[in-house]
This record gives C-alpha cells, structure tokens and sequence, in this order.
C-alpha cells in the first residue's frame, strides 16, 4: 500500500510516496507554495496532486504549518500564510476524492516521525524543538502526542524569555540579525558557521548569544516536563557537532542543579523526511494500525 504524504511549509510544498513501513516508493518532489499579501492556493495545489495520485494510493497524510484542529482544518495561521486560517484540508480532500485524509501541525509531525523512525525512538516522553525562521515545538507524552485543549500545545516559540519571545532570542533569524547588527553585513548560516570555525570573533559571540537563549528554554522545559529526551531540528542542526558542546556548557552553567537534567538532549536525525514520515504515522495510528 502507498501513501501520498505531504509536507506544507511556507515557502514550498515537498510530497512523496512512502508504504506502510515509511519506506519512501519514489523521490521527494516539491512544488512552490503560492501566495500572495491577502490568499493563497495552498488548497487547490493539494487537490491537484492527490488527483495525480489517486490510483496509486490508500490515502493521504499531511504535514502542515500552522494550528491544525482535530478536523483536519487549519485553525490559526499566522502572517507567513495569508488566507490560510480556515481551510478545510481534510474535508475537501476527502469529499473530492473519497479517500481518507488526516492533517497535523508540521512540528508535532516532526515530532511523531522522530519518534517513529529517528533519535527519539523507545521514549515515551519527548519535547521537540525546531530552530529556523522561528522556534517551533511539538510535546509527546506517555506514547501520545499532546496537543492541548484547543491544538495550541508545544508553541514554544512564544514562551517569555527575558522579556522577549523565545524564538526572538534563539532562532536562526534572531542569530543572523545579531551578526548583521555587529557587523552590518548581511550573510547566510553557512557562512556564517564557516566564519565562526575560522576564528572570526563576531560570528563566535553570534552563536555564543543564540545558544545561551536556546539553553535558558530548554533549561525551563526540564523543569516544566522532564521529559526523557529533547529532539532539536532545524537547519542549523547541521552544524551539530559545532553547536553541541557549545549548548551542553551553557546547559550547566544555567540549570539549578544537575539531577534536574537528565534529559537526554540530542539532535534531529530525519531531516526533511521528518514531517512526512510523521504525517504517515499519524494516519497510521487514525487507522489504528499504529
């Protein structure tokens, strides 16, 4: 049996087909995600690509941006998607088609994929974070995903941190903006890693200062949920073995005392497959087959 299993973000849409084992059966595809200030045809792109696949597929999994309720509709997106708010993914899908569909949050899919097949397998308690434009989070408690009473659970990216939103302070934009603020130059996260390893001093306090915010959050979320383990994603992850000791230090030095953190923090290691593959368990444990 195939899936189609799609990964809705706010710059592109990425989809493949993957079997019931989450074995992918062709390649990763991906398709720009149109918009403008005020709509968006997110809906009628997601229509036209589960009608390409109609006859090779047992149903659709999707991954998507924003606050996804328990009818597979868009509850809240935020101004990265204009018009999205309200869209009635899995209704539309499924009267079109007669074919079932099932939507999550893209982070909590992330969350569920690095459960099923990455770095948090056998946990049964598990908070993940993903680094980039901002800093989102999905929570996985005692084998289920929790998502609060009205699907807003994990959004940790808003969370105060000395005043200011957390992903203000820790995400790869806050990094970038405070080296272009000491530098007054405007570079990628690759670069600037490449500089930071090369000893240029502006790009090692840069990171100094967003893995210090990172660790303050992490640091509160073991105190909140001692979770077994903390999944990080994002693509500044591929600069893990940079990042890593560097956020283990900071981890010590910001934590009251030792024994509140035996949480095992580690890196995401799904990459782009993650929302996917967590759509697809999803839909799988919907079915009941997970």
């Amino acid at each position: 049996m195939n899936y189609l299993c799609i990964d809705i973000g706010g710059t592109s849409i990425k989809y493949a087909l993957f079997n019931e084992k989450g074995e992918k059966t062709t390649k990763v595809l991906k398709t720009p995600t149109i918009k403008d200030e005020v709509s968006n045809q997110i809906l009628p792109t997601i229509l036209q690509l589960v009608g390409e696949y109609r006859s090779e597929i047992n149903g659709v999994a999707i991954s998507s941006a924003g606050v996804v309720d328990s009818e597979g509709s868009i509850a809240y997106a935020g101004y990265t998607i204009p018009g999205y708010t309200g869209t009635k993914i899995k209704k539309e899908v499924e009267e079109m088609y007669k074919i079932r569909c099932e939507v999550e949050n893209d982070v909590n899919c992330a969350c569920l994929g690095e459960v099923w097949k990455g770095s948090a397998q056998n946990a049964s308690s598990v908070v993940m974070l993903t680094v980039g434009t901002g800093v989102g989070g999905a929570v996985y408690l005692n084998n289920h995903l929790w998502t609060g009473i009205n699907y807003t659970a994990g959004e940790i990216g808003y969370m105060y941190i000395q005043g200011k939103y957390f992903q203000d302070l820790a995400s790869t934009t806050a990094l970038l903006e405070n080296y272009e603020k000491r530098t007054n130059e405007k570079i990628n996260g690759e670069i600037l890693f490449e500089r930071a390893k090369s000893g240029d001093k502006n790009a090692v306090e840069s990171i100094h200062e967003q893995i210090s915010y990172l660790a303050e959050g992490l640091v509160n979320i073991c105190y909140l949920m001692n979770p077994e383990k903390i999944v990080i994603g994002g693509g500044i992850m591929a600069q893990k073995e940079f990042i890593m000791p560097i956020l283990e230090n900071y981890l010590e030095i910001k934590i009251v005392d030792k024994r509140f953190l035996k949480t095992i923090i580690e890196s995401a290691t799904l990459d782009n497959d993650a929302g996917m593959l967590g759509a697809l368990y999803h839909f799988l444990q919907q079915e009941g087959t997970k």
